[in-house]
């Protein structure tokens, strides 16, 4: 008997879209909206295609106004559908956050949960590319730090796919946050994890359930999106040098899997939160504060590996400074585990 081969290699935004495909195959009142999300099919990818599958009727390229085309989406989760929504950089959020947040993540809370919010919020972040101090954050703990919205970042092509498709059949409004470094775009630097195996059923990854991608015992690194390629490629570097690190992918921030942390944690007695947004007031603070309220006994201080507090610099080498990558990620390790 032959079985049938259903799991692909595809890049991250194929996995995107694909999931996207599948849900509005499923269900009709999905609807994709956005700037260059038709014929151009988004650009980092993550449209490409629904266009000449669905019809502009459920592909909405949309006007230059950010505010107005969220406000459209708002409108049309409250009256039933469930749109998708790209915003095409998140550091375009400071035009539009009337309607993000207060709109779009208080409308259950005020309609006493009689009126549900069915909407996915995408948009790409991150740098590494020479984009300027407007066009390379990540700012995932500006959107976690208000209550109302779920929060979704996955890291590789799978989680990619699978995140989507619980974000669309989600009744509440969730922020799918993809880094560009993940899409596996021909124009951009390559990631060699850009690309993997995904099923090509549709399936869900549980929002708010982090993941254990490589297991060790001497320190736990915690981190999520691109960073959480750069922290295993450090740790099988320095498995030759006996030190057995543990990856924590997060998956979402909101839930935060924050049981997941501890238990990790508490295995390895060492922790180094690995973040590519700002480290004040951010992330980084919140999975050192849990562990610390939650009594986890620590065998050194911990370390964060962060953005400093300053716009992302255009230039190249400025810019590789200020990031969360490889040299800084090893050099945290190597510090907590004396």
């Amino acid at each position: 008997m032959t079985t049938v081969e259903t799991t692909r290699r595809l890049t991250g935004a194929k996995a995107m879209v694909e999931a996207i495909a599948q849900e509005m195959e499923r269900d009709p009142s999905v609807i994709v909206l956005g700037e260059d999300v038709g014929a151009y099919g988004g650009i980092f990818g993550s449209t490409t295609g629904l266009l000449d599958t669905f019809g502009p009727e459920r592909v909405l390229d949309t006007p230059i106004s950010e505010t107005a085309f969220i406000g459209l989406g708002i409108g049309a989760a409250t009256e039933g559908m469930r749109p998708v929504v790209e915003l095409m950089f998140v550091d375009f959020f400071g035009v539009c956050m009337d309607q993000i947040y207060n709109h779009m993540a208080k409308i259950h809370f005020e309609s006493g949960g009689n009126v549900k919010v069915p909407m996915v919020l995408m948009t790409a972040v991150g740098g590494g590319y020479s984009d300027g101090a407007q066009h390379s954050q990540c700012l995932w703990g500006t959107f976690a730090h208000l209550p109302g919205m779920k929060v979704v970042v996955p890291s590789n092509p799978a989680d990619a796919k699978g995140l989507m498709t619980a974000a669309i059949r989600d009744d509440n409004p969730v922020i799918y946050l993809f880094h560009k470094g993940l899409q596996g775009l021909v124009w951009m630097a390559k990631q060699s994890r850009s690309v993997g195996d995904v099923p090509a059923e549709p399936y869900e990854v549980e929002i708010g359930k982090a993941a254990v991608v490589r297991e060790g015992a001497d320190v736990t690194v915690v981190t999520l999106s691109l960073s959480v390629q750069h922290a295993l490629e450090v740790a099988e570097e320095l498995a030759a040098e006996g030190v057995d690190v543990e990856v924590l992918d997060l998956r979402s921030l909101v839930p935060l899997d924050r049981d997941a942390i501890v238990a990790s944690v508490g295995k390895t007695g060492r922790l180094v939160v690995v973040d590519e947004d700002y480290q004040s007031f951010g992330l980084s603070g919140e999975i050192v504060a849990t562990v610390a309220e939650r009594g986890v006994v620590l065998k050194s201080a911990p370390v964060r590996v962060a953005v400093p507090d300053v716009p992302i610099p255009y230039a190249r080498e400025l810019e590789y400074a200020v990031l969360p990558r490889q040299d800084r990620i090893r050099a945290a390790i190597r510090k907590v585990v004396g």
